[in-house]
């Protein structure tokens, strides 16, 4: 399995519409951040590659052009925010290459948002023209995805309790402020932790860097990256903060798992 980062930035982007400050100017390419989603490339049972989209982020069509894919198997939401869900119109594209409809899964909450807000896609009237053709599916418990099991795990997103996702021994945790005890436990022996961390400053909805890395130390990954940063964080420069086997994530990276 092989997951990339297609965008580790907050809803803003970074750097930030009008914004002069350090991290909004820098050179350094890996501060430049478009809207947090990752993709997932597994093979199934027959050898053929398969690819699942976490979210469908508001930068979706940058992020594909960029990665090169061009096909997506099967959508998989954390949460109905703006920045994680409003790119969906841009999988109209992979319905025509496909010639198929594309399987979508996430919290009942979540799809009915999405049927909420894009109404336009899951009605029969076929006079709204070009749109999405998806197929929604409620989960509730860890379910099978071309031979890779993935495990939903409740985190809280300030008041909300969304979900995050275990993939084997990979886990992504995005708009996250806490986790719940239960959780904890389906989040042990993992090799990879993607989790979010704002910025260093506190934060209602999001957890801090110090957060962050107080919630990945009591976690053990062998791995910790964050992601879902803001332009508080420097790539370069706040590394110095970071403990060993902990890192900033930044678009286009790649993660064996």
């Amino acid at each position: 399995m092989k997951l990339t980062i297609l965008g580790c930035g907050t809803s803003t982007g970074v750097p930030v519409i009008g914004c002069g400050c350090k991290v909004c100017t820098s050179t350094e390419v890996r501060n430049r951040r478009l809207r947090s989603s990752v993709f997932i490339e597994v093979l199934d049972a027959c050898g053929v590659l398969r690819n699942i989209l976490v979210d469908t982020s508001v930068d979706l069509r940058i992020q594909a052009l960029r990665a090169g894919f061009t096909r997506i198997d099967s959508v998989i939401f954390t949460h109905p925010h703006a920045d994680h869900i409003h790119g969906i119109d841009d999988l109209r594209i992979f319905n025509v290459i496909q010639k198929s409809s594309i399987p979508c899964y996430g919290d009942g909450a979540t799809l009915g948002r999405v049927k909420l807000l894009f109404g336009y896609i899951f009605n029969e009237d076929k006079k709204d023209g070009w749109k999405p053709q998806l197929s929604l599916s409620t989960i509730d418990g860890p379910f099978d995805l071309f031979g890779l099991t993935i495990t939903p795990i409740n985190i809280q997103h300030g008041n909300n309790m969304i979900y995050g996702y275990r993939f084997g021994d990979v886990a992504y945790l995005t708009d996250c402020s806490g986790v719940p005890t239960e959780s904890l436990e389906l989040l042990r022996g993992l090799k990879v932790l993607v989790l979010g961390a704002l910025r260093k400053n506190p934060h209602f909805s999001h957890l801090s860097l110090d957060q962050a890395i107080e919630l990945a130390e009591k976690l053990k990954a062998d791995r910790t990256i964050f992601t879902h940063l803001s332009h508080g964080l420097d790539y370069a420069k706040d590394a110095h903060l970071l403990p060993a086997g902990i890192e900033f994530a930044y678009d286009g990276m790649e993660i064996e798992g």
